[in-house]
């Protein structure tokens, strides 16, 4: 399968945000039990605060592609640049924020939480104990 950059974006509100155009890859066609998409959002654009807990927990994965975001997690606030990336836990408030002067590119991915390495290749081993001798400041509570 094959999908060309915002072939098939459509405009959307999330969580009481601004409007922002969102392309939802593969709409469901991937068999994974995640949501992969890209959002763009306008200068000045947000998504809105929220948090997903109950019957259905969600952790969310944020990367920028391009502009300039703030984002807030828990009681911590980041500034993101391209590359940059946050993980929202299920259950921890959280918002996005477009800060810069162009649109917002953003890479989500989204869905239940667990943690296990389906490839048995090792790199999921490695990247943990990379992790894990890292600075904790690149965890997010």
């Amino acid at each position: 399968m094959f999908e060309a950059r915002d072939a098939h974006s459509f405009g959307y509100r999330l969580h009481e945000g601004s409007e922002m155009r969102m392309n939802h890859h593969f709409a469901g066609a991937t068999g994974m039990p995640v949501a992969i998409q890209t959002w763009v959002l306008p200068p000045g654009g947000f998504e809105g605060a929220h948090r997903h807990e109950g019957q259905a927990p969600l952790q969310e994965f944020y990367q920028v592609i391009s502009g300039r975001a703030r984002m807030r997690v828990g009681g911590r606030e980041h500034i993101l640049e391209p590359g940059d990336s946050v993980l929202a836990a299920a259950g921890v408030d959280h918002d996005l924020h477009n800060i810069g002067d162009g649109e917002l590119r953003v890479l989500t991915v989204w869905g239940p939480p667990g943690d296990f390495d389906m490839s048995g290749f090792g790199s999921h081993r490695l990247a943990r104990q990379h992790h894990a001798a890292s600075s904790t400041d690149s965890r997010i509570p």
